[in-house]
Protein backbone atom coordinates (compact mmCIF):
# COMPACT_ATOMS: atom_id res chain seq x y z
CA UNK A 1 0.00 0.00 0.00
CA UNK A 2 2.54 2.86 1.13
CA UNK A 3 6.06 0.41 0.88
CA UNK A 4 7.90 3.93 1.71
CA UNK A 5 5.83 4.24 5.23
CA UNK A 6 7.21 2.75 8.43
CA UNK A 7 5.98 2.98 12.32
CA UNK A 8 7.74 5.90 12.68
CA UNK A 9 6.85 7.92 9.66
CA UNK A 10 2.86 6.38 10.29
CA UNK A 11 3.01 8.11 13.98
CA UNK A 12 4.68 11.74 12.96
CA UNK A 13 1.98 11.41 9.76
CA UNK A 14 -0.89 10.58 12.45
CA UNK A 15 -0.11 13.23 15.07
CA UNK A 16 0.33 15.78 12.39
CA UNK A 17 -2.67 15.18 10.69
CA UNK A 18 -4.79 15.97 13.69
CA UNK A 19 -2.68 18.90 14.60
CA UNK A 20 -3.71 20.08 11.16
CA UNK A 21 -7.34 19.51 12.34
CA UNK A 22 -6.95 21.43 15.77
CA UNK A 23 -6.10 18.67 18.19
CA UNK A 24 -3.28 18.89 20.83
CA UNK A 25 -0.91 16.27 21.05
CA UNK A 26 -0.45 14.39 24.36
CA UNK A 27 2.52 12.39 25.28
CA UNK A 28 1.69 8.26 25.90
CA UNK A 29 0.93 7.57 29.43
CA UNK A 30 2.47 4.95 31.50
CA UNK A 31 1.72 1.23 30.93
CA UNK A 32 0.47 1.35 34.60
CA UNK A 33 -2.34 3.49 34.87
CA UNK A 34 -3.23 5.73 37.83
CA UNK A 35 -5.82 6.53 40.08
CA UNK A 36 -7.50 3.33 37.96
CA UNK A 37 -7.80 0.35 40.78
CA UNK A 38 -9.79 -1.42 38.57
CA UNK A 39 -6.95 -2.57 35.92
CA UNK A 40 -3.36 -3.74 36.00
CA UNK A 41 -2.33 -1.73 32.93
CA UNK A 42 -2.96 0.84 30.48
CA UNK A 43 -5.42 -1.24 27.83
CA UNK A 44 -6.19 1.43 25.57
CA UNK A 45 -5.92 4.65 24.61
CA UNK A 46 -8.85 5.94 26.53
CA UNK A 47 -7.49 4.52 29.36
CA UNK A 48 -5.50 7.62 30.96
CA UNK A 49 -8.49 10.15 29.58
CA UNK A 50 -11.00 8.50 31.81
CA UNK A 51 -11.19 11.63 33.82
CA UNK A 52 -11.90 13.80 31.17
CA UNK A 53 -14.20 11.65 29.18
CA UNK A 54 -16.30 11.57 32.46
CA UNK A 55 -16.71 15.96 32.44
CA UNK A 56 -13.13 17.12 34.05
CA UNK A 57 -11.48 19.60 31.59
CA UNK A 58 -8.50 18.94 30.33
CA UNK A 59 -5.30 21.17 30.29
CA UNK A 60 -4.22 20.65 26.19
CA UNK A 61 -8.20 21.62 25.58
CA UNK A 62 -11.06 19.67 23.94
CA UNK A 63 -9.48 18.18 20.90
CA UNK A 64 -6.03 15.60 21.67
CA UNK A 65 -4.54 13.28 19.86
CA UNK A 66 -1.55 10.71 20.76
CA UNK A 67 0.23 7.50 20.40
CA UNK A 68 -0.83 5.67 23.87
CA UNK A 69 1.41 2.28 24.53
CA UNK A 70 -1.18 -0.26 25.89
CA UNK A 71 -0.33 -3.71 27.29
CA UNK A 72 -3.00 -6.65 27.13
CA UNK A 73 -2.82 -9.49 29.01
CA UNK A 74 -6.35 -11.29 28.09
CA UNK A 75 -4.94 -13.03 25.17
CA UNK A 76 -1.50 -13.70 26.24
CA UNK A 77 -1.62 -17.82 26.13
CA UNK A 78 -2.21 -16.94 22.44
CA UNK A 79 0.69 -14.80 21.79
CA UNK A 80 2.78 -17.32 19.06
CA UNK A 81 0.48 -17.00 16.38
CA UNK A 82 0.92 -14.50 13.63
CA UNK A 83 -1.33 -12.22 15.26
CA UNK A 84 -1.38 -12.18 18.96
CA UNK A 85 -0.09 -9.55 20.86
CA UNK A 86 0.19 -8.27 24.57
CA UNK A 87 2.05 -4.68 23.94
CA UNK A 88 0.76 -2.21 20.99
CA UNK A 89 0.80 0.75 20.67
CA UNK A 90 -2.78 2.87 19.81
CA UNK A 91 -2.95 5.43 17.65
CA UNK A 92 -5.91 8.15 18.84
CA UNK A 93 -7.79 11.42 18.74
CA UNK A 94 -10.72 12.63 20.81
CA UNK A 95 -13.39 15.35 21.00
CA UNK A 96 -13.99 16.25 24.67
CA UNK A 97 -17.37 17.35 23.83
CA UNK A 98 -16.42 19.17 20.80
CA UNK A 99 -16.94 17.65 17.64
CA UNK A 100 -19.12 14.51 17.09
CA UNK A 101 -20.06 12.48 14.41
CA UNK A 102 -19.55 14.96 11.12
CA UNK A 103 -15.98 15.69 11.99
CA UNK A 104 -14.70 12.40 13.71
CA UNK A 105 -16.31 10.11 10.15
CA UNK A 106 -14.91 13.08 8.04
CA UNK A 107 -11.40 12.82 9.11
CA UNK A 108 -11.33 9.09 9.27
CA UNK A 109 -11.70 8.57 5.72
CA UNK A 110 -9.61 11.98 4.78
CA UNK A 111 -6.94 10.28 6.65
CA UNK A 112 -7.07 6.59 5.30
CA UNK A 113 -7.61 7.65 1.37
CA UNK A 114 -5.47 10.63 1.22
CA UNK A 115 -2.72 9.84 3.89
CA UNK A 116 -2.70 6.21 3.66
CA UNK A 117 -3.74 5.74 -0.25
CA UNK A 118 -6.86 3.51 0.87
CA UNK A 119 -9.39 3.58 -1.76
CA UNK A 120 -13.05 4.41 -1.06
CA UNK A 121 -14.24 1.23 -2.92
CA UNK A 122 -11.91 -0.98 -0.74
CA UNK A 123 -12.79 0.04 2.60
CA UNK A 124 -16.27 -1.37 4.42
CA UNK A 125 -17.72 -0.48 7.69
CA UNK A 126 -20.02 -1.51 10.36
CA UNK A 127 -22.98 0.71 12.08
CA UNK A 128 -25.17 0.17 15.69
CA UNK A 129 -28.27 -1.29 14.29
CA UNK A 130 -30.23 -0.17 17.09
CA UNK A 131 -32.15 -1.72 20.11
CA UNK A 132 -34.50 -1.28 22.77
CA UNK A 133 -32.51 1.24 24.61
CA UNK A 134 -30.77 3.18 21.40
CA UNK A 135 -31.83 3.41 17.55
CA UNK A 136 -30.28 2.87 14.66
CA UNK A 137 -27.17 4.98 13.58
CA UNK A 138 -28.57 6.33 10.56
CA UNK A 139 -26.44 8.77 11.02
CA UNK A 140 -23.08 7.26 10.94
CA UNK A 141 -24.15 5.48 8.03
CA UNK A 142 -25.19 9.06 6.69
CA UNK A 143 -21.86 10.16 6.78
CA UNK A 144 -20.17 7.55 5.23
CA UNK A 145 -22.59 7.32 2.09
CA UNK A 146 -21.84 11.02 1.66
CA UNK A 147 -18.66 10.49 1.71
CA UNK A 148 -18.03 7.67 -0.74
CA UNK A 149 -18.72 4.88 0.96
CA UNK A 150 -20.94 2.65 -1.42
CA UNK A 151 -24.20 1.72 0.40
CA UNK A 152 -23.59 -2.04 -0.36
CA UNK A 153 -20.45 -1.52 1.67
CA UNK A 154 -22.27 -0.56 5.10
CA UNK A 155 -23.39 -3.12 7.59
CA UNK A 156 -25.57 -2.51 10.23
CA UNK A 157 -24.43 -5.13 13.36
CA UNK A 158 -25.65 -5.41 17.49
CA UNK A 159 -24.42 -4.27 20.67
CA UNK A 160 -21.96 -6.95 20.00
CA UNK A 161 -20.11 -5.60 17.74
CA UNK A 162 -20.91 -2.10 17.50
CA UNK A 163 -21.30 -0.72 21.31
CA UNK A 164 -19.04 0.50 23.44
CA UNK A 165 -19.30 0.58 26.88
CA UNK A 166 -20.12 1.24 29.68
CA UNK A 167 -17.11 -0.44 31.55
CA UNK A 168 -18.97 -0.75 34.22
CA UNK A 169 -22.66 -0.90 35.44
CA UNK A 170 -22.93 2.40 34.70
CA UNK A 171 -21.38 5.28 32.84
CA UNK A 172 -20.76 7.00 29.04
CA UNK A 173 -21.57 4.85 26.23
CA UNK A 174 -22.44 4.38 22.81
CA UNK A 175 -23.03 3.34 19.09
CA UNK A 176 -19.31 3.02 17.43
CA UNK A 177 -18.84 2.83 13.66
CA UNK A 178 -15.88 0.44 12.43
CA UNK A 179 -13.80 0.37 9.54
CA UNK A 180 -12.45 -2.42 7.62
CA UNK A 181 -10.03 -2.96 4.72
CA UNK A 182 -9.26 -6.23 2.78
CA UNK A 183 -6.26 -8.70 3.64
CA UNK A 184 -4.51 -10.56 0.96
CA UNK A 185 -6.49 -13.83 1.36
CA UNK A 186 -9.38 -15.37 -0.86
CA UNK A 187 -12.63 -14.19 0.53
CA UNK A 188 -15.72 -17.34 1.45
CA UNK A 189 -18.08 -15.95 -1.35
CA UNK A 190 -20.43 -13.45 -2.17
CA UNK A 191 -21.30 -12.44 0.76
CA UNK A 192 -17.90 -12.46 2.20
CA UNK A 193 -17.88 -9.13 4.39
CA UNK A 194 -16.91 -8.11 8.23
CA UNK A 195 -19.74 -9.70 9.60
CA UNK A 196 -18.95 -13.19 8.24
CA UNK A 197 -15.46 -13.82 10.25
CA UNK A 198 -13.50 -15.38 7.27
CA UNK A 199 -10.55 -13.75 8.12
CA UNK A 200 -10.72 -11.48 4.75
CA UNK A 201 -12.18 -8.01 6.50
CA UNK A 202 -9.76 -6.98 9.02
CA UNK A 203 -10.86 -3.83 11.50
CA UNK A 204 -8.13 -1.08 10.95
CA UNK A 205 -10.14 1.79 12.88
CA UNK A 206 -12.55 2.19 15.29
CA UNK A 207 -14.64 5.72 15.98
CA UNK A 208 -16.42 5.33 19.79
CA UNK A 209 -19.38 7.98 20.07
CA UNK A 210 -20.09 8.14 23.65
CA UNK A 211 -23.51 10.13 23.56
CA UNK A 212 -25.61 7.88 26.35
CA UNK A 213 -25.14 7.66 29.81
CA UNK A 214 -26.84 4.16 31.98
CA UNK A 215 -27.80 4.37 34.77
CA UNK A 216 -28.24 2.32 37.56
CA UNK A 217 -31.78 1.71 36.54
CA UNK A 218 -30.27 0.58 33.10
CA UNK A 219 -32.17 3.67 31.17
CA UNK A 220 -30.02 5.26 28.16
CA UNK A 221 -29.92 8.61 28.96
CA UNK A 222 -28.01 10.91 25.92
CA UNK A 223 -25.04 13.21 27.15
CA UNK A 224 -25.32 16.72 27.20
CA UNK A 225 -21.67 16.93 26.14
CA UNK A 226 -21.40 13.77 23.99
CA UNK A 227 -17.85 12.61 23.08
CA UNK A 228 -15.54 11.18 20.89
CA UNK A 229 -13.00 8.10 21.58
CA UNK A 230 -11.06 6.74 18.44
CA UNK A 231 -8.24 3.90 18.32
CA UNK A 232 -5.98 2.50 15.26
CA UNK A 233 -3.28 0.33 16.27
CA UNK A 234 -0.22 1.34 15.19
CA UNK A 235 1.37 -2.69 14.38
CA UNK A 236 -1.92 -3.70 12.29
CA UNK A 237 -1.60 -0.71 10.09
CA UNK A 238 2.28 -0.81 9.41
CA UNK A 239 1.57 -4.40 8.42
CA UNK A 240 -1.17 -3.05 6.01
CA UNK A 241 1.16 -0.47 4.86
CA UNK A 242 4.41 -2.78 3.99
CA UNK A 243 1.90 -5.37 2.59
CA UNK A 244 2.89 -8.32 4.50
CA UNK A 245 -0.08 -10.49 6.09
CA UNK A 246 1.04 -9.90 9.72
CA UNK A 247 3.23 -7.50 12.09
CA UNK A 248 5.45 -9.85 13.13
CA UNK A 249 6.72 -9.52 9.36
CA UNK A 250 7.07 -5.65 9.56
CA UNK A 251 10.42 -3.30 10.40
CA UNK A 252 8.70 -3.68 13.57
CA UNK A 253 10.30 -6.89 14.36
CA UNK A 254 13.12 -7.69 12.02
CA UNK A 255 15.73 -5.88 14.06
CA UNK A 256 14.44 -8.37 17.14
CA UNK A 257 14.81 -11.97 14.78
CA UNK A 258 17.75 -10.68 13.16
CA UNK A 259 19.23 -11.06 16.68
CA UNK A 260 17.89 -13.84 18.05
CA UNK A 261 18.87 -15.48 14.94
CA UNK A 262 22.43 -14.43 15.45
CA UNK A 263 22.30 -15.09 19.29
CA UNK A 264 21.07 -18.76 18.35
CA UNK A 265 22.42 -19.58 15.02
CA UNK A 266 19.42 -20.17 13.59
CA UNK A 267 19.19 -18.84 10.06
CA UNK A 268 15.43 -19.60 9.05
CA UNK A 269 12.66 -17.00 8.44
CA UNK A 270 12.06 -16.73 12.18
CA UNK A 271 9.01 -14.66 11.89
CA UNK A 272 6.77 -17.90 11.36
CA UNK A 273 8.57 -19.95 14.24
CA UNK A 274 6.40 -19.16 17.19
CA UNK A 275 9.02 -19.76 20.17
CA UNK A 276 10.56 -16.74 18.24
CA UNK A 277 7.75 -14.46 17.85
CA UNK A 278 7.02 -15.19 22.18
CA UNK A 279 10.62 -14.24 22.17
CA UNK A 280 10.46 -11.24 20.57
CA UNK A 281 7.12 -10.23 22.07
CA UNK A 282 6.84 -11.02 25.35
CA UNK A 283 10.61 -9.06 25.67
CA UNK A 284 9.41 -5.53 23.68
CA UNK A 285 5.99 -6.03 26.65
CA UNK A 286 8.81 -6.38 29.22
CA UNK A 287 11.27 -3.89 28.17
CA UNK A 288 9.07 -1.21 28.06
CA UNK A 289 7.40 -2.18 31.64
CA UNK A 290 10.84 -1.75 33.10
CA UNK A 291 11.12 1.42 31.69
CA UNK A 292 7.71 2.53 33.32
CA UNK A 293 9.47 1.54 36.62
CA UNK A 294 7.59 -2.14 37.14
CA UNK A 295 10.72 -4.67 38.53
CA UNK A 296 9.53 -8.24 38.02
CA UNK A 297 7.79 -10.12 41.57
CA UNK A 298 5.08 -12.23 42.81
CA UNK A 299 1.55 -9.96 42.79
CA UNK A 300 -0.03 -7.77 40.33
CA UNK A 301 2.29 -6.15 37.71
CA UNK A 302 5.45 -7.76 38.78
CA UNK A 303 4.27 -10.87 38.55
CA UNK A 304 2.98 -10.41 34.73
CA UNK A 305 6.34 -9.13 33.68
CA UNK A 306 7.94 -11.98 35.72
CA UNK A 307 5.68 -14.33 33.61
CA UNK A 308 6.86 -12.65 29.86
CA UNK A 309 10.47 -12.69 31.00
CA UNK A 310 10.26 -16.52 31.85
CA UNK A 311 8.23 -17.50 28.90
CA UNK A 312 10.82 -15.66 26.62
CA UNK A 313 13.58 -17.46 28.30
CA UNK A 314 11.58 -20.86 28.13
CA UNK A 315 11.03 -20.08 24.39
CA UNK A 316 14.37 -19.74 23.45
CA UNK A 317 15.61 -22.89 24.50
CA UNK A 318 13.43 -24.46 21.99
CA UNK A 319 15.39 -21.93 19.79
CA UNK A 320 19.10 -23.40 21.01
CA UNK A 321 19.49 -20.76 22.86
CA UNK A 322 20.57 -21.68 26.61
CA UNK A 323 22.83 -18.40 27.56
CA UNK A 324 21.94 -15.26 28.91
CA UNK A 325 20.71 -12.98 26.06
CA UNK A 326 17.54 -11.04 27.33
CA UNK A 327 19.45 -7.86 27.78
CA UNK A 328 21.22 -8.13 24.28
CA UNK A 329 17.64 -8.39 22.90
CA UNK A 330 16.02 -5.10 25.28
CA UNK A 331 18.94 -3.16 23.52
CA UNK A 332 17.93 -3.57 20.18
CA UNK A 333 14.38 -2.84 21.22
CA UNK A 334 15.92 0.33 23.04
CA UNK A 335 17.57 1.50 19.88
CA UNK A 336 14.38 0.72 17.56
CA UNK A 337 11.88 2.44 19.51
CA UNK A 338 13.59 5.20 21.81
CA UNK A 339 13.38 7.98 19.20
CA UNK A 340 9.50 8.12 20.42
CA UNK A 341 10.18 7.23 23.65
CA UNK A 342 12.85 8.76 25.15
CA UNK A 343 12.24 6.61 28.89
CA UNK A 344 13.51 3.20 27.20
CA UNK A 345 17.23 5.01 26.68
CA UNK A 346 16.65 6.71 29.57
CA UNK A 347 16.39 3.87 32.03
CA UNK A 348 18.96 1.57 29.53
CA UNK A 349 20.70 0.46 32.18
CA UNK A 350 18.15 -0.47 35.26
CA UNK A 351 16.37 -2.56 32.51
CA UNK A 352 19.59 -4.59 31.50
CA UNK A 353 20.49 -5.31 34.86
CA UNK A 354 16.78 -6.26 35.80
CA UNK A 355 16.35 -8.90 32.59
CA UNK A 356 20.24 -10.10 33.75
CA UNK A 357 18.99 -10.66 37.38
CA UNK A 358 15.98 -12.29 36.25
CA UNK A 359 17.65 -14.54 33.85
CA UNK A 360 19.77 -15.96 36.48
CA UNK A 361 17.22 -16.21 38.89
CA UNK A 362 15.27 -18.27 36.75
CA UNK A 363 18.00 -20.44 36.20
CA UNK A 364 18.52 -21.01 39.66
CA UNK A 365 14.31 -22.02 39.52
CA UNK A 366 14.95 -24.45 36.72
CA UNK A 367 17.50 -26.39 39.32
CA UNK A 368 15.26 -26.43 41.64
CA UNK A 369 12.51 -27.86 39.45
CA UNK A 370 14.75 -30.62 37.84
CA UNK A 371 15.87 -31.81 41.25
CA UNK A 372 11.78 -31.88 42.06
CA UNK A 373 11.36 -33.82 38.52
CA UNK A 374 13.78 -36.05 39.94
CA UNK A 375 12.26 -36.81 43.58
CA UNK A 376 8.91 -37.52 41.24
CA UNK A 377 10.95 -39.84 39.23
CA UNK A 378 12.28 -41.80 42.32
CA UNK A 379 8.96 -42.40 43.83
CA UNK A 380 7.78 -44.94 41.09
CA UNK A 381 8.69 -48.57 41.87
CA UNK A 382 10.87 -49.70 39.27
CA UNK A 383 8.41 -53.00 38.77
CA UNK A 384 5.64 -50.22 37.06
CA UNK A 385 5.46 -50.97 33.65
CA UNK A 386 3.69 -47.58 32.45
CA UNK A 387 5.54 -45.09 34.11
CA UNK A 388 3.91 -42.27 33.96
CA UNK A 389 4.59 -38.81 35.16
CA UNK A 390 0.23 -36.70 35.74
CA UNK A 391 -0.43 -33.92 34.01
CA UNK A 392 -0.80 -31.93 37.82
CA UNK A 393 2.67 -32.87 38.73
CA UNK A 394 3.60 -31.60 35.12
CA UNK A 395 1.52 -28.19 35.48
CA UNK A 396 3.27 -28.04 39.14
CA UNK A 397 6.89 -28.15 37.60
CA UNK A 398 5.51 -25.25 34.92
CA UNK A 399 3.46 -23.30 37.47
CA UNK A 400 5.75 -23.23 40.30
CA UNK A 401 9.05 -23.56 38.71
CA UNK A 402 8.72 -22.41 34.70
CA UNK A 403 9.76 -26.00 33.26
CA UNK A 404 8.31 -25.77 29.75
CA UNK A 405 6.17 -28.95 29.27
CA UNK A 406 8.25 -29.74 26.21
CA UNK A 407 11.58 -29.86 28.22
CA UNK A 408 9.10 -32.11 31.07
CA UNK A 409 8.21 -34.41 28.23
CA UNK A 410 11.94 -34.56 26.94
CA UNK A 411 13.19 -35.17 30.27
CA UNK A 412 11.01 -37.98 30.82
CA UNK A 413 11.34 -39.73 27.91
CA UNK A 414 15.25 -40.28 28.55
CA UNK A 415 13.76 -42.04 32.29
CA UNK A 416 11.33 -43.74 29.69
CA UNK A 417 8.53 -42.25 31.33
CA UNK A 418 5.36 -40.38 29.52
CA UNK A 419 3.94 -37.82 30.57
CA UNK A 420 -0.04 -36.88 30.56
CA UNK A 421 -0.55 -34.09 28.40
CA UNK A 422 -4.57 -34.06 28.46
CA UNK A 423 -3.76 -33.98 32.16
CA UNK A 424 -1.56 -31.01 31.64
CA UNK A 425 -4.08 -29.87 29.66
CA UNK A 426 -6.86 -29.67 31.66
CA UNK A 427 -4.69 -28.60 34.72
CA UNK A 428 -3.48 -25.45 32.99
CA UNK A 429 -7.15 -24.75 32.02
CA UNK A 430 -8.24 -24.68 35.35
CA UNK A 431 -5.52 -22.47 36.41
CA UNK A 432 -6.94 -20.28 33.59
CA UNK A 433 -10.15 -20.08 35.09
CA UNK A 434 -9.47 -19.25 38.16
CA UNK A 435 -6.97 -16.67 36.96
CA UNK A 436 -9.64 -15.12 34.74
CA UNK A 437 -12.14 -15.61 37.48
CA UNK A 438 -9.63 -13.14 39.80
CA UNK A 439 -9.27 -10.82 37.07
CA UNK A 440 -12.79 -10.58 36.41
CA UNK A 441 -13.41 -9.56 40.55
CA UNK A 442 -10.32 -7.19 40.13
CA UNK A 443 -11.63 -5.42 36.93
CA UNK A 444 -15.57 -5.54 37.70
CA UNK A 445 -15.45 -1.80 38.08
CA UNK A 446 -14.66 -0.74 34.81
CA UNK A 447 -14.01 3.24 34.66
CA UNK A 448 -11.92 4.29 37.45
CA UNK A 449 -14.21 4.69 40.25
CA UNK A 450 -14.56 8.55 40.80
CA UNK A 451 -16.97 8.59 43.95
CA UNK A 452 -16.44 10.60 47.34
CA UNK A 453 -14.31 8.00 48.86
CA UNK A 454 -12.08 7.48 46.41
CA UNK A 455 -11.82 11.31 46.20
CA UNK A 456 -10.65 11.23 49.71
CA UNK A 457 -8.49 8.36 49.54
CA UNK A 458 -6.91 9.60 46.29
CA UNK A 459 -6.34 12.92 48.58
CA UNK A 460 -4.84 11.04 51.39
CA UNK A 461 -1.86 9.52 49.04
CA UNK A 462 -0.47 13.18 48.48
CA UNK A 463 -0.21 13.50 52.13
CA UNK A 464 0.89 10.20 52.71
CA UNK A 465 3.82 10.74 50.15
CA UNK A 466 4.40 13.92 51.10
CA UNK A 467 5.01 12.51 54.98
CA UNK A 468 6.76 9.61 53.70
CA UNK A 469 9.38 12.35 52.35
CA UNK A 470 9.63 14.29 55.32
CA UNK A 471 9.99 11.70 58.13
CA UNK A 472 11.51 8.33 56.07
CA UNK A 473 13.59 9.62 53.32
CA UNK A 474 13.65 12.91 51.41
CA UNK A 475 14.17 11.19 47.66
CA UNK A 476 11.03 9.29 48.37
CA UNK A 477 8.38 9.25 45.03
CA UNK A 478 5.31 7.11 43.67
CA UNK A 479 5.99 3.79 42.36
CA UNK A 480 2.39 3.05 41.74
CA UNK A 481 -0.93 3.67 43.26
CA UNK A 482 -4.30 1.49 43.90
CA UNK A 483 -7.53 3.18 45.40
CA UNK A 484 -10.72 1.36 45.89
CA UNK A 485 -14.10 2.95 47.54
CA UNK A 486 -12.88 1.42 50.89
CA UNK A 487 -8.65 1.87 51.19
CA UNK A 488 -5.70 3.57 49.01
CA UNK A 489 -2.29 1.03 48.45
CA UNK A 490 0.45 3.26 47.77
CA UNK A 491 3.94 2.02 46.34
CA UNK A 492 7.16 3.95 46.84
CA UNK A 493 11.20 3.64 46.33
CA UNK A 494 12.34 2.39 49.63
CA UNK A 495 14.95 -0.63 50.53
CA UNK A 496 14.36 -1.55 54.01
CA UNK A 497 11.17 -2.87 55.79
CA UNK A 498 9.58 0.54 58.23
CA UNK A 499 9.25 0.10 61.59
CA UNK A 500 6.14 0.20 63.63
CA UNK A 501 7.59 3.62 65.51
CA UNK A 502 8.14 5.08 61.39
CA UNK A 503 4.82 4.11 60.62
CA UNK A 504 3.04 5.20 63.42
CA UNK A 505 5.03 8.71 62.99
CA UNK A 506 3.82 9.06 59.70
CA UNK A 507 0.33 8.29 59.91
CA UNK A 508 0.57 10.66 62.94
CA UNK A 509 1.74 13.32 60.49
CA UNK A 510 -1.01 13.10 58.07
CA UNK A 511 -3.67 12.82 60.46
CA UNK A 512 -2.42 16.13 61.94
CA UNK A 513 -2.95 17.58 58.54
CA UNK A 514 -6.42 16.39 58.38
CA UNK A 515 -6.90 18.12 61.46
CA UNK A 516 -5.78 21.51 60.49
CA UNK A 517 -8.43 21.17 57.87
CA UNK A 518 -6.19 22.28 55.05
CA UNK A 519 -7.52 23.27 51.11
CA UNK A 520 -7.22 21.45 48.15
CA UNK A 521 -6.62 23.68 45.54
CA UNK A 522 -5.85 22.36 41.76
CA UNK A 523 -3.75 25.22 39.63
CA UNK A 524 -3.39 24.42 35.52
CA UNK A 525 -0.27 25.77 34.76
CA UNK A 526 3.11 25.06 31.77
CA UNK A 527 4.73 21.88 32.94
CA UNK A 528 8.00 23.96 32.83
CA UNK A 529 6.06 25.89 35.59
CA UNK A 530 5.12 23.46 37.34
CA UNK A 531 9.06 22.91 37.77
CA UNK A 532 9.75 25.89 39.50
CA UNK A 533 6.86 25.49 42.09
CA UNK A 534 8.73 22.29 43.02
CA UNK A 535 5.57 20.17 42.51
CA UNK A 536 6.82 16.92 42.80
CA UNK A 537 5.93 14.70 39.57
CA UNK A 538 8.40 12.28 37.74
CA UNK A 539 9.04 14.63 34.88
CA UNK A 540 10.77 13.02 32.17
CA UNK A 541 8.32 12.87 29.02
CA UNK A 542 5.43 11.37 31.28
CA UNK A 543 3.09 14.80 30.79
CA UNK A 544 1.79 17.05 28.50
CA UNK A 545 2.86 20.78 28.50
CA UNK A 546 -0.14 21.70 30.45
CA UNK A 547 -0.32 20.18 34.24
CA UNK A 548 -2.12 20.70 36.90
CA UNK A 549 -0.85 20.38 39.83
CA UNK A 550 -2.48 19.95 43.20
CA UNK A 551 -1.60 22.15 46.69
CA UNK A 552 -2.53 21.04 49.70
CA UNK A 553 -2.11 24.10 52.15
CA UNK A 554 1.66 24.26 52.41
CA UNK A 555 2.05 21.07 52.58
CA UNK A 556 2.18 19.05 49.45
CA UNK A 557 2.33 20.37 45.90
CA UNK A 558 1.78 17.30 43.22
CA UNK A 559 1.27 16.89 39.49
CA UNK A 560 -2.16 14.63 39.22
CA UNK A 561 -5.70 14.29 37.37
CA UNK A 562 -7.31 12.44 39.57
CA UNK A 563 -10.72 13.36 42.12
CA UNK A 564 -9.50 15.02 45.29
CA UNK A 565 -11.22 16.10 48.23
CA UNK A 566 -11.58 20.17 48.67
CA UNK A 567 -10.35 20.56 52.07
CA UNK A 568 -8.53 17.53 54.13
CA UNK A 569 -10.82 17.86 57.09
CA UNK A 570 -13.51 16.10 54.94
CA UNK A 571 -10.83 12.97 55.35
CA UNK A 572 -11.59 11.51 58.34
CA UNK A 573 -8.76 9.67 60.39
CA UNK A 574 -6.38 8.30 58.47
CA UNK A 575 -4.76 4.84 59.40
CA UNK A 576 -2.26 2.32 58.10
CA UNK A 577 -3.37 -1.34 57.61
CA UNK A 578 -0.49 -3.10 56.42
CA UNK A 579 3.14 -2.37 55.37
CA UNK A 580 4.78 -4.62 52.70
CA UNK A 581 7.47 -5.26 50.51
CA UNK A 582 5.91 -4.49 46.74
CA UNK A 583 9.53 -5.61 44.50
CA UNK A 584 12.74 -5.45 44.74
CA UNK A 585 13.29 -1.97 46.23
CA UNK A 586 10.10 -0.89 46.53
CA UNK A 587 7.42 -0.94 49.80
CA UNK A 588 3.55 -0.92 49.93
CA UNK A 589 1.60 0.91 52.05
CA UNK A 590 -2.14 0.03 52.35
CA UNK A 591 -4.16 2.45 54.32
CA UNK A 592 -7.91 3.41 55.06
CA UNK A 593 -9.97 6.41 56.43
CA UNK A 594 -12.54 6.13 59.75
CA UNK A 595 -14.75 8.34 59.50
Amino acid sequence: MRPDMNAAKLRRLYLDFFKKHGHAEIKSAPLVPENDPTCLFTTAGMHPLVPYLLGQKHPMGTRLTDVQKCLRTNDIDEVGDPFHMTFFEMLGNWSLGDYFKQEAISMSFEFLTKELGFKPEEIKVTCFAGDENAPRDNEAAGIWKSLGIPEKNIYFLGKEDNWWGPAGQTGPCGPDTEIFVPVDRPDCGPDCSPKCGCGKWVEIWNNVFMQYNKTAEGKFEPLAHPNVDTGMGVERVTAFLEGVPSAYQTELFQPIFAKLQELSGNAQADHINRSARIVAEHLRAATFLLADGVKPGNVDQGYVLRRLIRRAIREARQLGRTEPFTSQIAAVIIANYCEYYPELKEHEAVIAEELDREEKQFAAALEKGTREFNKMIERVPDFVVNKQISGKNAFNLYETYGFPIELTVEMAKEKGFKVDLEGFKKAAEDHQKLSQAGAEQKFAGGLADHSEATAHLHTATHLLNQALRNLIAADIHQCGSNITAERLRFDFNYPDKLTPEQLKAVEDQVNEQIQKDLPVVCEEMSLEDARKTNAQGLFGNKYGERVKVYSIGDFSKEICGGPHATHTAELGHFKIVKEESSSRGVRRIKAILEK
